[in-house]
């Protein structure tokens, strides 16, 4: 591999988790040689930071979606703790944990043992009440080879006529959200890369994806205004929280794997992430959810971001290799 791009180099001068990606998804290095880097998250850097946190049962700070020690207060005064299992868990799925290493294998069937959701004292991997959790629990459990086929039945059947999902739907809401969507399309998606999916996991990922699309990724349908703007700013880490470079790398990842060309509709969020960029090459950190995390993963809101010009340089190597996008 030959880097002469000091924005790569930048990347590369980072944690495992993002120099195996970097080395896959911009370099095109071969399978052996990011696959040994991958190797190294179990062991080296924030992965192994993480799993130093975990506790003998297998869970973090001693709950499935709030940590043993939660108060009500805290989230009122400083933000979502996010230290719990099923934020852990997700983050070893974002840096890419191999789940065939010893380290996922055991932390799965231990927290299949030990961890019961507080809402409802079910077992973790039956998953909870929430679409937004729910989805994220497909996507981990998938991810790490557990048959999450029932949880993916309920999501389909929870669909909103307009195609979506909205986790306040069990309150009545019947308009769909971009965030409980876009949690629940990571998670059928990842099912699918791991089943081949069903043909209702499917249908409603695609109404999903049609959601999302006929807004342009941020716009209301009704009046063409963003729906949010935070939607337009570049969020790390995500947690449930959307924003477009979130949804363009779910249709980067979804294309790939049906092997299809971008839809169009996603052009005007691939133009605003363009005109993100900074003149060093790089993209910033415009926000990261406040509340309680185990360690930072970035440099600060405000300054470049390795995670968020990762992400950014490979929807845009993807979307600009586009013999139908470039034509």
């Amino acid at each position: 591999m030959i880097q002469s791009d000091p924005v790569i180099e930048w990347l590369l001068d980072s944690d495992p988790s993002i120099r195996w990606q970097v080395m896959r998804d911009l370099l095109d290095a071969p399978e052996r040689e990011w696959m040994a880097e991958r190797t190294k998250i179990e062991t080296e850097g924030w992965g192994a930071r993480l799993f130093s946190c975990q506790d003998e049962d297998g869970q973090w700070a001693g709950g499935a979606f709030l940590p043993a020690d939660f108060d009500p207060h805290e989230w009122k005064e400083h933000g979502q703790p996010w230290t719990a299992t099923t934020f852990s868990l997700s983050q070893l799925r974002e840096f890419g944990l191999d789940p065939a290493c010893g380290c996922a294998r055991r932390t799965v069937e231990l927290i299949g043992a030990n961890a019961r959701w507080e809402e409802g004292g079910q077992p973790y991997w039956e998953g909870e009440v929430e679409e937004c959790i729910n989805g994220r629990t497909v996507a981990d459990g998938a991810y790490f080879g557990i048959d999450v086929s029932p949880i993916v039945d309920t999501l389909a059947g929870e669909r909103l006529d307009d195609g979506g999902w909205n986790c306040e739907r069990i309150n009545g809401s019947v308009r769909s959200s971009f965030a409980s969507t876009i949690n629940v399309l990571e998670g059928l998606l990842e099912y699918q890369r791991a089943t081949g999916g069903t043909h209702r996991s499917r249908e409603a990922r695609r109404t999903g994806e049609e959601f999302l699309l006929a807004r342009n990724l941020f716009r209301r349908l009704g009046t063409g205004e963003p729906a949010d703007k935070r939607f337009l700013r570049l969020l790390h880490p995500n947690r449930w929280r959307y924003d477009i470079l979130r949804a363009l790398d779910y249709f980067r990842s979804s294309a790939i794997l049906a092997g299809t060309d971008p839809d169009p509709r996603l052009g005007e969020a691939i133009d605003h992430l363009r005109s993100r960029r900074l003149q060093d090459g790089s993209w910033p950190l415009d926000d990261s959810p406040a509340g309680r995390v185990w360690f930072e993963v970035d440099d600060g809101q405000g300054k470049p971001s390795r995670w968020v010009t990762l992400r950014a340089m490979r929807v845009l190597r993807w979307w600009d290799t586009q013999p139908s996008i470039n034509a």
